[in-house]
């Protein structure tokens, strides 16, 4: 097999049984891949991760996001909406403002884990 981009390769073609039975019965099904594509889709723009980031340390209301992000406020609502229909996102309503924040621990731990990973 050639080798790809400095990658090792097999040198002859041989599927090792075991470890392809072991692996197969973990995989999650088609759909569950599917999503996890569409939410590390979701995660893929950089403007969703600069909202993500910015509620990653505070809630804050829609016309706060603008401001910190240099952004219109129809931008910013408009990109809250993926991120909410992604279900990373939550809302809560106070008078007539709408404040935003990470949905859960899991959306937290995910930006968290990422930017170690980058800053490693």
């Amino acid at each position: 097999m050639e080798n790809l981009q400095g990658a090792e390769a097999c040198e002859f073609l041989h599927a090792h049984a075991d470890t392809v039975g072991r692996v197969r019965g973990k995989m999650p099904n088609e759909e569950q891949l599917t999503d996890l594509s569409e939410l590390f889709r979701v995660f893929g723009d950089s403007t969703r991760i600069r909202i993500l980031y910015a509620l990653h340390e505070s809630e804050l209301c829609v016309c706060d996001l603008a401001s910190l992000l240099g952004m219109t406020v129809s931008a910013i609502s408009h990109q809250l909406r993926i991120l909410r229909a992604a279900n990373l996102v939550e809302s809560r309503r106070e008078g007539k403002a709408v404040f935003y924040r990470l949905a859960d621990d899991h959306v937290h731990t995910v930006l968290g884990q990422g930017m170690e990973h980058i800053l490693e």
